[in-house]
């Protein structure tokens, strides 16, 4: 009998932006290295793994706002989004303390060329970053997005949480050259048609994401759709057909389906 692998938490946003000369969104997505052993090549949204650290910060409540009524879990879920957006996009959705707007672009690249890379090779914690430059992650600037965990029987397997987040202005975000080889500010729609033409390698989960997401035709509208939506946790069930493959996720989900073809025998 395979061993069954326990899903690792994780979190992404899906960082958002009008597009400037169309009515369209558009969303910050990175190439993942072709040597990462999940989703390598592939495109996808900032995010990873929650880790130990953004527990620790749970405890100090001064280090976040819009915690209350959220269970440990949840705030470590939203903590570990924005720490990773941070790590793999230098997007920082946090406000100086004190302050009721979000850190501007200028002190947030500072704190980038300061941080983001002792960070990201492990050298500080985010928790001393936010000590010591003053900033107060915004938890409230997510908005509950999707919830998807990796099918049974896979090797590698995460229980992940989708955010949804207006970029904050004029941070344009840059990828870190490790874990990312290429980032891009792309509609759904010329994602989803890059994945067509070959030009993007796009996961199942990230594929109908933007799907469902580009019906949405300003930033505005895409979180006030989201805002108090109920969300059906996706755990796709993986059978093989005469022709390939199947999946199989609720259709309460909402992604306009309930078994998807994801691929052809051979």
């Amino acid at each position: 009998m395979a061993e069954i692998v326990t899903p690792r938490p994780a979190s992404t946003i899906l960082l958002l932006r009008d597009a400037a000369a169309r009515r369209e969104i558009e969303i910050f997505m990175m190439v993942r290295h072709y040597e990462i052993d999940f989703s390598s090549g592939a495109l996808v949204f900032p995010g990873g793994s929650v880790d130990k650290g953004d527990k620790e910060i749970i405890a100090n409540h001064a280090l976040y706002s819009a915690g209350e009524g959220l269970d440990e879990s949840a705030l470590s879920f939203r903590i570990g989004a924005i720490r990773e957006t941070f790590e793999e996009s230098g997007i920082l959705l946090a406000r100086p303390k004190g302050s009721s707007e979000l850190v501007d672009a200028g002190r947030a690249h500072e704190i980038e060329l300061a941080h983001r890379s002792r960070l990201c090779e492990g050298e500080t914690s985010f928790l001393n970053v936010l000590a010591e430059t003053g900033m107060v992650l915004a938890l409230d600037e997510l908005v509950p997005y999707a919830h998807w965990i990796t099918p049974e029987g896979m090797s590698k397997r995460f229980d992940t949480w989708f955010f949804l987040a207006a970029a904050p202005p004029e941070q344009l975000g840059a990828h870190d050259g490790r874990e990312s080889t290429d980032s891009i500010w792309v509609s759904p729609r010329e994602a989803l048609e890059g994945g067509e033409s070959g030009r993007f390698k796009l996961p199942f989960p990230t594929t109908r994401n933007l799907i469902r997401l580009g019906k949405q035709a300003s930033v505005g509208e895409a979180l006030q759709d989201s805002r108090g939506k109920s969300i059906v946790t996706v755990m796709p069930i993986m059978t093989k057909t005469a022709t390939g493959r199947q999946l199989r996720i609720p259709l309460e989900a909402g992604y306009d389906g309930e078994v998807f073809e994801v691929g052809s025998a051979g």
